[in-house]
């Protein structure tokens, strides 16, 4: 029995996920609320920090990742492009290799690590400049924040100003040309935390 056959009353699971059913004709429909929502509606619930599964309405198939993986292509081809082509190469390029089983992990516990950061930096920015008047103040804080954040996400692959206008990276003195990519993308991780810690600290 699926996730979907086991919904309680009020469209979600038992641990509060709220059931959306994709039917034949590409509609979506958000059990919780009896309406039919859009993918804009979906990513606006992924903001908001609710969690929701799709299934096929008919075959009950769980279509959550292929409905993530449209919001994202959406989000990017509207302009408000996140991922750096470089970044896209590389993951095309792990499609297949040995270390694909592990990358998803790796993938999600650096984001989660980001989004940690970047809450403790917003938390700090709270208690330095309060909810009062200077409220005005705090937001445009918070937006410069932001900004950076955004800024070192631009910068994920740790490519120099160099590589970013299509000159070849510099091979250091002996290096391997068959560099293990799994150690290329944690060289890379460091690179972008160093950065954005030299970005805090300059903020």
């Amino acid at each position: 029995m699926g996730v979907a056959d086991r919904k309680s009353e009020g469209g979600k699971t038992g641990d509060g996920v709220v059931i959306i059913k994709k039917y034949a004709n590409r509609r979506l429909y958000n059990t919780a609320t009896s309406a039919y929502v859009t993918l804009d509606d979906l990513a606006g619930m992924v903001r908001g920090g609710i969690e929701f599964q799709v299934f096929d309405a008919k075959s009950n198939e769980d279509l959550t990742r292929q409905i993530l993986t449209q919001i994202i292509f959406e989000e990017e081809s509207r302009g408000e492009a996140l991922l750096p082509v470089q970044f896209l190469r590389q993951l095309i390029g792990f499609y297949g290799n040995p270390v694909q089983g592990v990358l998803p992990s790796y993938l999600e516990m650096s984001l989660e690590n980001f989004t940690r950061q970047q809450e403790q930096f917003r938390g700090q920015m709270t208690k330095v400049l309060g909810a009062t008047p200077g409220a005005g103040i705090m937001d445009e804080a918070i937006k410069r924040n932001m900004a950076m954040f955004e800024q070192a996400m631009r910068m994920w692959p740790g490519m120099t100003p160099a590589q970013r206008a299509g000159e070849a990276p510099p091979s250091p003195a002996g290096a391997s040309k068959a560099a293990d990519p799994l150690d290329e993308m944690r060289r890379q991780m460091d690179e972008m935390r160093a950065q954005i810690d030299r970005l805090a600290k300059g903020g």
